[in-house]
């Protein structure tokens, strides 16, 4: 893939968009680029992002109300804008969906009552907003449900769903295909291009009910852990700092963390076995 990578350049008459297409590499792995905006605006980002870890179910009015309370004198419209383009408004009901063409691509949610018992029966993945000390970024992870091991993660500077489709892909390569596939009903995953691939590799999708943020609550859990225990308590410069931190999160996450949820297990250690 970096010899892939390292063909791509900018003075030639292709786009590296075309470049990218033509050569099957994800353009997110070329440069990571931080999101901009006002440093008022990344300021109430981070301190929204961090509320809302303890407070899921908190809509706009409810975190204008909680800026408020804090000295920031925002309307709800900006409110609105900073939440959509931090992708949490993705977990709120939607009441739109048909109208804007998605209806089709929403899928049931099939993990009520199921027995997960084995390593790749049920994938989760989701995408969050990761704040830097000038910008932002977003970080796509999915975690295997039965042993809380992430089996593919990766950065990106949108929330376009080809680099969902990216990390899924590339996890699929290195541990095999999962039974079933659990997301939200964001707009990466309530697109043509997320359903018809796993349609056409036979992977059953799950997708969570409206306004139902605890159906993909294992890895809810994960962003909270991956916030508290390194985002928040180590401000980050770039994106190629972030990188190599995420890095070396996950590797001490996967291999040496245990977790309550799997009776204090590691995860590497009940993902391998059987994987």
């Amino acid at each position: 893939m970096k010899e892939l990578e390292s063909f791509i350049g900018e003075n030639i008459h292709l786009s590296i968009r075309r470049q990218s297409e033509l050569l099957e590499v994800n353009r997110s792995n070329l440069y990571y680029n931080n999101a901009h905006e006002t440093d008022e605006n990344l300021t109430i980002m981070r301190l929204m992002d961090e509320h809302y870890l303890e407070h899921p179910t908190y809509g706009v009015l409810q975190m204008q109300d909680y800026l408020f309370a804090l000295g920031f004198i925002v309307n709800h419209k900006r409110v609105r804008r900073l939440l959509r383009l931090m992708g949490i408004m993705a977990i709120f009901p939607k009441r739109n969906l048909s109208k804007l063409g998605k209806a089709k691509y929403i899928r049931p949610y099939l993990l009520r009552g199921m027995e997960i018992n084995k390593p790749n029966q049920v994938w989760e993945i989701d995408i969050t907003y990761i704040p830097m000390k000038k910008g932002f970024m977003y970080l796509t992870a999915i975690i295997d449900v039965y042993s809380r091991f992430v089996v593919g993660w990766n950065i990106s500077n949108s929330l376009a769903a080809e680099n969902c489709l990216s990390v899924l892909t590339s996890a699929i390569d290195k541990y095999g295909q999962p039974d079933i596939v659990n997301s939200d009903q964001g707009s990466q995953f309530t697109s043509a291009l997320w359903t018809e691939y796993l349609d056409n590799e036979n992977i059953k999708i799950s997708m969570d009910g409206k306004g139902r943020a605890l159906d993909n609550i294992f890895i809810e859990r994960l962003w909270r852990t991956v916030k508290q225990d390194y985002i928040y308590i180590s401000p980050i410069e770039d994106g190629l700092e972030l990188k190599s931190g995420l890095k070396t999160f996950f590797e001490y996450y996967n291999k040496h963390k245990t977790h309550q949820g799997i009776e204090r297990q590691i995860p590497f250690y009940l993902y391998t076995p059987a994987a």
